[in-house]
């Protein structure tokens, strides 16, 4: 039965909105009349107004990272315990917070209700909805255990998000000081290095090469800091336009994972996420062919997904995961190795995993190590820097006590 939003006004003349089921919408209208309610406007949840679709009104996801993980887990649990899918949305739609959430619930089950499959429903929102999380959805519902692969999924979203989380709390700190550093010295070079120029502008000895070096940098960034806006900018929009083009992307992800510490960090860490969805995927049942294809949707590092892609090709003519992916030297050992661990004893899937967690280890350590080392190289950096134009300052105080002496 579909699912209507309405907006209406009760006895009081107070605005009532809500979700509610009905045959079509002049029936949405009766019901609401039924319960002395003026309907003001009725829509149907999942048409153009719908959230998640391209013409949603809602410019922002229902679901961020943490609440999806958190909905799936509810729902998990629900379904787990023996209560219908359509009941256990039921009970996820009344206890929504937002009514953006409220609605999108209700036209799942609007669409469950109207025969279609959970993951045909998830489908209607590819906002909302990867398509890993509807072909792990689709093959639970197939294999009659979709609470134990929605708690699967949760877990696995829940993995990715703390691999993230940690990664970006390593860089966080040096970014601050980098950011910091930048200001100051901008501050220093367009500010006070300017002042003590004036203080002596009236002598006629010459100032020493650090200083006059350092007058001209301030005369350039104070005169010509426009052009650097300019340059800077129209860089990073021309990089960003070359970015578009595939064949481009694919060979700058290709230097990218070449690079000495950044390129091993975006290796591991991509192929952890590769690795997860993998073994997921293939323990909820999904073909390995299939699975391949969606978990190398994973990987943003373009140069490492078209050797997943090429991956597919060498399984698709017969040869073994772990021997296709041992041939793509961007994939770490540790991958290929497990896989030929997992096809020899049956257990790919848990040996996928086993995999992922490592290497997602690996990236968290090789990460913090990295952070740890940036830290003080970025302090000493600064250091040196500030010490530079101090001295450009200093040295002709020094040089006219001198000079009166």
């Amino acid at each position: 039965m579909p699912a209507y939003t309405f907006e209406a006004l009760d006895a009081q003349g107070q605005t009532r909105r809500g979700v509610l089921e009905a045959d079509t919408a002049k029936a949405a209208r009766g019901q609401l009349r039924a319960q002395s309610l003026i309907p003001m406007q009725v829509q149907p949840v999942g048409g153009d107004s719908a959230p998640g679709t391209a013409g949603s009104r809602w410019k922002r996801r229902v679901f961020g990272g943490t609440g999806l993980t958190v909905w799936t887990r509810q729902l998990a649990g629900l379904v787990g315990s023996g209560l219908q899918l359509e009941r256990a949305l039921t009970a996820l739609a009344e206890e929504a917070d937002r009514d953006e959430e409220r609605q999108l619930v209700a036209a799942l089950r609007a669409e469950v209700n109207a025969g279609s499959t959970f993951a045909s429903a998830l489908s209607h929102y590819p906002r909302e909805f990867s398509d890993i999380y509807i072909a792990v959805v689709g093959a639970g519902e197939q294999g009659g255990h979709l609470g134990m692969v929605l708690e699967r999924l949760a877990d696995d979203l829940e993995n990715q998000q703390a691999l993230r989380a940690r990664l970006i709390g390593a860089a966080l700190y040096p970014a601050i000081v980098t950011l910091v550093a930048l200001f100051i010295v901008v501050f220093l070079v367009t500010y006070v290095v300017p002042q003590v120029a004036s203080v002596f502008a009236g002598t006629k000895r010459a100032l020493p090469f650090l200083t006059v070096a350092m007058l001209a940098i301030s005369a350039f960034v104070r005169n010509w800091w426009w052009l650097l806006a300019v340059v800077i900018a129209g860089g990073v929009t021309a990089l960003r336009l070359m970015l578009r083009n595939a064949g481009f992307r694919e060979r700058f992800d290709a230097a990218w994972l070449e690079l000495p510490l950044v390129g091993r960090l975006s290796r591991g860490y991509n192929s952890a996420q590769f690795g997860s969805t993998l073994a997921m995927l293939t323990a909820a049942g999904v073909p390995i062919l299939r699975a391949l294809q969606a978990a190398a949707q994973t990987l943003g590092n373009r140069a490492m997904r078209a050797d997943a892609l090429d991956a597919i090709v060498l399984v698709r003519e017969g040869a073994p995961l772990a021997s296709a992916l041992a041939q793509k030297k961007r994939f770490p050992g540790l991958l290929p190795m497990f896989a030929r661990l997992g096809e020899q004893t049956g257990q790919l899937p848990q040996m996928l995993q086993r995999a992922a967690q490592q290497l997602g280890n690996e990236v968290q350590r090789r990460a913090m190590a990295l952070a740890t080392i940036l830290e003080p190289l970025l302090i000493v950096g600064m250091g040196l820097i500030v010490m530079l134009i101090v001295l450009a300052v200093l040295l002709p105080i020094i040089q006219l006590n001198q000079w009166v002496r």
